[in-house]
């Protein structure tokens, strides 16, 4: 019995003690009947040649020729010299109960494998809409500007000029969408070099602040450091990407950030390998929902705002591919009415 119980029981095996079993039992009712020895061997002898063979073949060729087809169809490859002595030497000598298993591995593969080919064709079914919806919205501006001059409002001095200019801004925005898609592409593909040197962040951090003083006067928002984190901290990357990824996290903090707030830079030493970046505001904040999606492409938490203040919907998915790029990770904090922390690290550069 502990034989049968075994999972890797052979075909071979199990036909040989299914015939003793059978060619036992025949010899011993034969036995019973005639109480000749001699014939009763014979009858065992017998019983046991044709149920060995019977049973044996049924296995090796039937039921076991089905489990090959199996593995056939769950490889989908053509054999070579080698898998045939697999298929005609190992697959034999496994029970059912293995390759069930092996079944079981291979479903849940390929359904793991669906539910990544739904996901991606749901992306890219949102990013076709949303694209569309992004192209639509200044093209329609620039046709209505174009349409109204046309229609005789070129000659009217006081509207030609402003709608000239507001259909510039429309031109505009469609040209740092391709950039920005253009952007992302290249990065994706790798095309994109890393040219990596050691700098100090926070002397980057100040030049985009510098950058953007004008813009954060405007909303009344200060731009600084956070205390405590303002001694020299060296990193060892790409200054130029680094520096737009910097830049993105800024413009969107004053862009959605409330008037008379303000922006915080944070540069923390984790080990002695990595630093961590982070760019805090108070503004509005921003839905818990939201947060795993918030760095998709054309993704935004507050459309009619996002799209009433302006911008591509591509700054944080640039973010995010910059930073994966370095080989780190980017990640966001947020809460609504309290503010939004955007962090990512960076390897830590030598003097």
């Amino acid at each position: 019995m502990s034989v049968l119980n075994t999972k890797n029981v052979s075909p071979r095996s199990l036909s040989l003690l299914t015939a003793i079993a059978v060619g036992v039992a025949n010899a011993a009712m034969v036995f019973f009947i005639t109480f000749s020895a001699r014939i009763s061997l014979i009858v065992l002898g017998v019983t046991f040649a044709v149920i060995y063979a019977v049973y044996y073949y049924t296995l090796q060729r039937f039921i076991y020729r089905k489990i090959k087809l199996i593995y056939k169809f769950i490889y989908q490859t053509k054999a070579t010299k080698r898998e045939e002595y697999f298929y005609e030497n190992v697959l034999p000598q496994k029970s059912i109960d293995e390759v069930s298993k092996d079944v079981e591995q291979w479903a849940a593969q390929k359904r793991n494998e669906i539910e990544i080919l739904q996901a991606n064709e749901q992306f890219r079914k949102e990013f076709l809409m949303n694209l569309a919806h992004e192209l639509r919205t200044p093209i329609f501006s620039v046709q209505g500007y174009v349409d109204t001059l046309l229609g005789g409002a070129i000659d009217d001095a006081e509207v030609n000029k402003k709608f000239l200019t507001n259909a510039s801004k429309g031109i505009d925005r469609l040209v740092r969408l391709v950039d920005d898609l253009g952007e992302i592409s290249k990065l994706e593909s790798g095309r994109i070099p890393l040219i990596q040197e050691t700098f100090v962040i926070q002397d980057l951090i100040k030049d985009v602040y510098e950058e953007f003083s004008l813009k954060a006067h405007e909303k009344f928002i200060t731009l600084s450091l956070k205390k405590g984190t303002e001694r020299p901290i060296l990193v060892h990357a790409d200054k130029q990407k680094i520096k737009q990824v910097i830049v993105n996290l800024v413009e969107n903090a004053i862009k959605y950030g409330n008037e008379n707030g303000s922006v915080i830079a944070g540069c923390y030493e984790m080990d002695e390998k990595n630093v961590y970046v982070e760019v805090s505001d108070d503004g509005p904040g921003i839905s818990e929902e939201h947060l795993p999606r918030i760095f998709e492409r054309f993704y935004r938490a507050d459309r009619s705002r996002a799209r009433a203040i302006g911008g591509t919907g591509l700054g944080l998915a640039i973010v995010k591919h910059i930073v994966e790029a370095h080989g780190q990770t980017v990640n966001v904090r947020s809460k609504v009415g309290v503010g939004s922390s955007f962090g990512f690290t960076l390897d830590r550069g030598t003097a």
